[in-house]
């Protein structure tokens, strides 16, 4: 019987239609302010934290809206950002350095909708906001990091040549290299302004100090800082996309600062916690002729150095690096027999041969790990720039068992540490420090211009669609209006469904074409309607035809220009990859609810029955 759908083929189509219009629900209950709270350094968020901030706010006059405590996170829901700035400051004040407190946006989605994983969709920075850092790269930490690495390559070089020094040092000048007599010093400076040209020597002897002073030249210093800049955004890059942030901005500002933008991000402390870190990793051999009482009250042995153990105590290891967090390509958490955490490591193929040639030779003997952080210690350099504290602590000490290569596990941390570390390793190592120097969580206020203006394009091109189909097409026209309110519906539902997608301000103008877009379908198959009447076909005839005719007009429409939206996501950035998410996903939905969609209301109430005429 012509135009009846089986009962499967209608209920396919009720079915998509009512999932979709269920995930689109959340986004009708907005977001709440809130303030997030992640602990940090080994500290934990417990129930005990969860009063301690309920009592602090309380104090205050801060009322709360609600507060909830899940996978050692803390998220307080404030009334409104007056309430949520004030609870922030109060809170970071009375927990200290061990937590990290962020400004957030929680959805307000009913939990019987969270439970289904119903939520709202994400909105990019120009329209819902997000958290905007300016991050700034220590480059003094980053020349002295390459002096350290050619410290290192000048002893290798001199040994390899058998020439004779009593000593290198890096100094505030450069790096000074010692000899006891001229000649090993102008033999030793010949040789090494062979091996490269980026760096100046000069010859600093006063009377018997026979002294060659290496220091780098300007276009070295200027590589070495650029290198530094690239290196830092490709890894912070990494970290970005670990933090699975959809449509992100990183990019440069000048010579040595960082802009970081994660539109719609969710979870802020999170972003703040390891975008901001620093943390590598050094592995060091443990001095067993040091005593630790005496290394505490300064009797270190020459080519050692004192630091603090976590979990207290002190631990005296020699400064030799045996190898750093620069060789490894893999880290991921896990857990030994004892479910207790550690973080499996994969060295790089020169990682590997280092390390294997280390614990060859020290067998029995023991090795630690030590654990480097940099933090903003709220203090400014001379030159304006933000003044970092290093905070280094040994997190283990252990026996080499046996030759190791290339894998390896690190011990002596807990769940949250390991899985951090593991993230930061696994992104890459900063090859300098970054600290945050300005932090903005930007609200809604600033992009709700750009909504109330995309709606009322929006609302008033929907308005003249509905209006011109009703009076044109009569009640099928109705039925398009019907079809093109399914349309939006399941756009909204669609991208709150996929986890990367973020509308934007480009994306509403995509949605406004897509009303267009899905109406023109209609018009197609009714105008083809029209002419099967016209040509003398029955009602049920002119219908089958008009669909079935239509159909692949419309098809070769749609197809051309998904393809031109699919070039424009693989070859744009930002604004244009939102445009041509949303123009993707509106073509995808118009084609099934002009075609099959609209039929299937057609067919339900025109379909089967001896009809003379039809209102079109």
């Amino acid at each position: 019987m012509l135009n009846k759908y089986p009962m499967w083929k209608n209920i396919m189509v009720a079915l998509i239609v009512a999932v979709c219009f269920l995930y689109a629900i959340p986004n009708l209950f907005g977001e709440d302010h809130a303030v997030q709270v992640v602990a940090t350094r080994g500290a934990q968020v417990t129930a005990a934290t969860q009063a301690e901030v309920t009592d602090i706010l309380k104090s205050k006059g801060i009322a709360i809206k609600r507060s909830s405590l899940e996978n050692g996170q803390l998220l307080v829901r404030m009334q409104n950002a007056d309430q949520q700035l004030l609870a922030k400051e109060a809170i970071a004040k009375a927990l200290g350095e061990n937590y990290t407190v962020a400004l957030n946006l929680a959805p307000a989605t009913p939990k019987w909708l969270a439970d289904i994983g119903a939520s709202p969709m994400k909105l990019g920075l120009d329209l819902r906001g997000g958290v905007h850092f300016l991050m700034e790269v220590d480059m003094n930490e980053a020349i002295r990091k390459m002096e350290e690495a050619k410290v290192a390559d000048f002893r290798g070089q001199l040994r390899e040549e058998r020439i004779r020094y009593a000593g290198i040092r890096q100094t505030a000048k450069g790096i000074e290299i010692k000899f006891r007599n001229a000649e090993s010093l102008n033999k030793a400076e010949n040789f090494l302004k062979t091996r490269g040209n980026e760096m100046v020597f000069t010859d600093a002897s006063s009377g018997d100090n026979y002294t060659l002073l290496a220091t780098m030249s300007e276009t070295y210093l200027k590589q070495v800082k650029e290198e530094a800049l690239l290196q830092n955004i490709t890894t912070i890059r990494n970290r970005v996309n670990e933090l699975g942030v959809a449509e992100p901005v990183v990019q440069r500002q000048g010579s040595d600062r960082i802009i970081v933008e994660l539109p719609g991000v969710q979870d802020t402390a999170r972003a703040k916690e390891i975008l901001g870190a620093t943390a590598s990793i050094e592995f060091h051999m443990v001095d067993e002729q040091a005593d630790p009482s005496a290394a505490q009250n300064g009797l270190v042995p020459a080519g050692s150095e004192v630091y603090k153990r976590r979990g207290g105590g002190t631990v005296v290891l020699k400064k030799e690096v045996m190898l750093t967090g620069d060789h490894i390509t893999g880290a991921q958490p896990s857990f030994d027999e004892y479910s207790r955490p550690q973080v499996s490591i994969n060295l790089d193929a020169k990682g590997g041969n280092i390390f294997s040639n280390v614990t060859k030779d020290n067998i029995g003997k023991p090795m630690a790990t030590l654990f480097i952080e940099y933090k903003d210690s709220g203090k400014r350099n001379p030159d304006g720039s933000v003044k970092l504290k290093k905070i280094e602590e040994v997190i283990s000490v252990a026996t080499i068992q046996a030759r190791l290569g290339r894998n390896f596990v690190i011990t002596g941390l807990d769940h949250a540490e390991s899985q951090n570390l593991a993230l930061l390793l696994r992104a890459g190592a900063l090859i300098a420090p970054v600290s945050i120097v300005q932090e903005r969580t930007i609200g809604p206020s600033l992009g709700q211009q750009n909504i109330e203006n995309g709606l009322q394009a929006m609302i008033w091109g929907m308005a003249i669609v509905l209006i011109f189909m009703v009076i044109y097409y009569r009640a099928f026209g109705f039925i398009a209006n019907l079809a093109l309110c399914a349309n939006l519906i399941m756009i909204v539902g669609i991208m709150s469904m996929i986890p990367g997608a973020v509308l934007t301000l480009p994306g509403i103008a995509g949605m406004v074409l897509t009303v267009g877009m899905a109406v023109d379908g209609n018009v197609l198959i009714y105008e083809r309607i029209r002419d099967e009447l016209r040509n003398g076909r029955s009602v049920q005839q002119a219908i089958h035809e008009g669909y079935a005719n239509a159909f692949s007009t419309i098809a070769d429409a749609n197809i051309t220009t998904f393809i031109t939206a699919l070039i424009l996501f693989a070859v744009g950035t930002g604004a244009v990859k939102g445009f041509a998410v949303t123009l993707m996903i509106g073509i995808a939905t118009s084609m099934f609810t002009a075609v099959v969609g609209s039929r299937a209301i057609v067919n339900a109430i025109w379909g089967g029955k001896r009809i003379k005429k039809l209102s079109i």
